[in-house]
């Protein structure tokens, strides 16, 4: 489990949610003590800026911002993949009977997060979030706040250690039952070389019957802003794998006995769509007054076209 450097939400609420009066980024005398660099921008405090979240510092809104300036609509790649996450889990555990969710890469807890989603249909549900980062870390406090019924934990743990994953989310979930295993907008941080036999290795310590939920960033879709984007972020010390849809398809192919549910790899906001969540209200004059980055949260999703996504997301069944 985390260790002392997770934080209570400062409201006192625990609420988890982009908008809690009480989330701020830790200090910067806490953030060094924690091992955290806010110098230099992070991939997860970065990802927070694009979803609404309070954990980010200066040098991660000047990312995001520089992203923005190299796709206007870039921030709905983010927005849509994190609604994709939200319709899956709520599919698994209303529709196909999933309890567990183990939930690796977690990031930051911003917006809603798996327990909150999967609670919500099924009280029981358990949660283990893995994340192998002291911003993540920090933060952990956050993931915990499961409702009385179901239970959460984190484990601070490398995703290229499975083996030591598996047996210690044992602690919580029970591996005789299906299990969920969330891999959202992670692979594209690990090259094919450990891709491949990191994935094997998880599901292979699956039950028959568990899942996969993956997401997966790619430059196939629509490369001029896609690679532009990227140099904004190479740039600044954090590059991406990108991934066709035949090389994401391969991650579910090679992994003997998991195989693709329907509609197969598709972008993101074409699997199984419906509305997303309405944003957080704000006045016409207040919204005028922000800047771009800030108006962002304040923004609904569903105006989405196919030329705003290069994001593939699918699911598969371990048999």
């Amino acid at each position: 489990m985390a260790s002392d450097l997770r934080r209570q939400c400062p409201s006192g609420t625990g609420c988890g949610t982009p908008d809690c009066p009480g989330r701020a980024p830790l200090s910067a005398e806490s953030a060094e003590s924690a091992g955290i660099d806010t110098t230099r921008a992070h991939p997860a405090r970065v990802y927070d800026v694009f979803l609404g979240g309070r954990d980010n510092y200066p040098v991660d809104r000047a990312a995001a911002a520089a992203a923005l300036a190299a796709n206007p609509r870039g921030y709905l790649d983010v927005r849509h993949n994190r609604d994709f996450m939200r319709r899956a889990v709520t599919k698994l555990a209303a529709e196909d009977g999933i309890r567990q969710f183990l939930d690796l890469g977690t990031g930051l807890p911003t917006g809603e997060n798996v327990h909150q989603i999967a609670q919500r249909v099924v009280p029981e549900a358990r949660v283990v979030y893995v994340d192998h980062d002291p911003v993540v870390l920090a933060h952990a406090r956050e993931l915990l706040t499961s409702g009385p019924e179901g239970r959460t934990d984190y484990l601070d743990a490398d995703l290229l250690k499975p083996d030591r994953i598996l047996e210690q989310a044992a602690r919580t979930l029970d591996f005789a039952e299906p299990i969920a295993l969330c891999l959202v907008a992670v692979l594209h941080f690990v090259e094919d070389e450990a891709a491949h036999p990191v994935l094997r290795e998880l599901v292979a310590g699956l039950p028959a019957g568990s899942r996969v939920v993956l997401t997966h960033l790619t430059d196939e879709l629509h490369p001029e802003p896609t690679r532009a984007v990227q140099r904004t972020y190479t740039e600044r010390g954090f590059t991406f794998v990108f991934r066709s849809k035949a090389e994401v398809e391969r991650l579910f192919g090679d992994t003997p006995g998991l195989v693709l549910d329907a509609p197969g790899v598709v972008p993101v906001h074409r699997w199984n769509p419906g509305p997303a969540p309405a944003p957080p209200g704000i006045a016409q004059d207040a919204f005028a007054a922000l800047d771009d980055i800030e108006k962002i949260r304040y923004r609904g999703i569903d105006d989405v076209t196919d030329e705003d996504i290069n994001v593939y997301g699918a699911t598969g069944t371990k048999v």
